[in-house]
């Protein structure tokens, strides 16, 4: 079985391949369009990763009408390729000129903008599909999901292997008890980020960049080329180290297969005053400005229902036990649940391909549950017949929301001392005052989710 696909290649695939099954929803502007309509789209954050987004989304047949970027320089090809869309750098000042005229917004921006843009355009009606991770705080996350539900615009999360079909087989097999009842997951990631020292230097902004909307929210500090136009992510400041920008993708089989959703919704857990998680840390540093080396996260998941109690391991750079894996060789990426039947494993981060384990267990195997998940052409076209009122989203900020505040709390883990019990119905931390004031952080002046 081979993994190996990088993350551009399969975006460009992801978006021209599969068939469709549709579950219907109620969206708010649904009536507003049928199944040949266009969307009037708007993209924050179009130099980059967003560009193959919005590609695929104008190659379905809809309207670019604005394109906003900080880094004018950045942004000129995908300006050349759709001159009739407005061309901004200040999304607030977008939004002010062309809010009617827009009904859903791309954000793909650097992680610390993105709460403040798509809450931005949920507060407008907009619908929103947003990059991953979907913020950069835990408290951020908590906003996003809370705002998508109070205006009900179709939302989702960009971490696109969730539309294909093998991570939707994985989950239904877990679903289906295939591997029996699982208690233990583990999920790592193939290195750290390692410290980062904060550069003395000040050089010259590149002519085309706005630097001061770049920061955004962020605390001011001088332009240096260490945190743009791609390196950002190591920074505590801005990005969310490996953990956050890839848990969106590596613990993807694991939140969906064991309903971890369900202990952020307070439906599930009724008459609960409270739904706690435990984190205890053991990072090979502490660092202010950047994320560990390595890291390893130990997580007490409390019951979902019927389902157990669950014990999940996430390592950056360090992994499992070899002997966990039942024979198979461990890559260097990693989501396994190890059930009373047996696991599932699968290493890769965007495609989730799979296998079962022991493999001699399984190799006649064959079936399994039926298909209860529907299976789609990709994850964009997903988000834009969901926003035409056809079908929903698999990664809609209902469970975006949670995924990502998991994993922003493994990240607030690593800079405390001891462990920290998270309570997900209230999003509060219960046992630790300093901790509790890493939920979030003070924005800079102008800015407000």
């Amino acid at each position: 079985m081979k993994f190996a696909m990088n993350r551009r290649s399969f975006l460009s695939k992801s978006a021209t391949t599969g068939a469709g099954l549709l579950i219907l929803r109620n969206s708010r502007l649904a009536f507003a369009y049928d199944a040949n309509s266009k969307l009037n789209i708007a993209g924050i954050g179009v130099g980059g990763q967003g560009r193959g987004s919005l590609d695929a989304f104008h190659n379905m047949g809809n309207n670019l009408v604005a394109l906003c970027d900080v880094d004018t320089r950045r942004a000129g090809n995908i300006h050349q390729k759709h001159p009739g869309a407005k061309a901004y750098t200040d999304f607030r000042r977008m939004f002010d000129q062309m809010e009617k005229q827009i009904d859903a917004v791309l954000v793909a921006t650097p992680d610390h903008t993105h709460a403040v843009a798509a809450v931005a355009a949920m507060k407008r009606g907009k619908h929103v599909y947003c990059e991953k991770p979907l913020t950069r705080t835990v408290y951020e996350a908590r906003v996003m999901r809370e705002t998508a539900a109070q205006h009900k615009v179709v939302t989702q999360m960009g971490n696109q292997g969730s539309a294909e079909r093998r991570l939707r087989r994985a989950v239904e097999l877990v679903w289906g008890g295939v591997i029996g009842e699982v208690r233990e997951a583990h999920v790592w990631f193939g290195g750290g980020n390692g410290p980062m020292t904060r550069p003395s230097d000040t050089p010259p902004v590149p002519e085309g960049l706005d630097w001061d909307l770049w920061l955004g929210p962020a605390e001011d500090r001088p332009y240096s080329p260490v945190y743009v136009p791609a390196t950002w992510r190591a920074w505590r400041a801005f990005g969310s180290g490996i953990v956050g920008d890839f848990a969106c993708h590596t613990a993807n089989i694991m939140f969906r297969a064991l309903h971890l959703d369900r202990l952020w919704q307070k439906s599930m857990n009724p008459g609960a005053s409270k739904v706690v998680i435990r984190l205890q840390a053991w990072p090979s540093e502490v660092d202010v400005e950047g994320y560990p080396t390595s890291l390893k996260v130990v997580i007490e998941l409390p019951a979902r229902g019927a389902l157990p109690a669950v014990k999940a391991t996430w390592y950056a750079q360090e992994k499992p036990p070899q002997e966990l894996m039942l024979g198979y060789e461990r890559g260097d990426w990693g989501d396994l649940l190890v059930g009373s039947k047996g696991s599932i494993y699968s290493n890769n981060p965007w495609n989730a391909q799979y296998v079962l384990l022991p493999e001699k267990r399984f190799e006649d195997f064959e079936g399994g549950p039926a298909e209860s998940l529907p299976r789609v052409k990709s994850h964009q076209w997903e988000w834009i017949e969901a926003c035409k009122g056809n079908g929903q989203t698999f990664s809609g900020f209902e469970m975006g929301g949670p995924l990502t505040e998991l994993a922003q709390l493994v990240n607030l883990a690593a800079q405390v001392e001891g462990p920290i019990e998270y309570d997900t119905l209230s999003g509060r931390i219960l046992n630790s005052e300093r901790a509790g004031g890493l939920l979030h952080r003070e924005y800079r002046k102008g800015w407000t989710i």
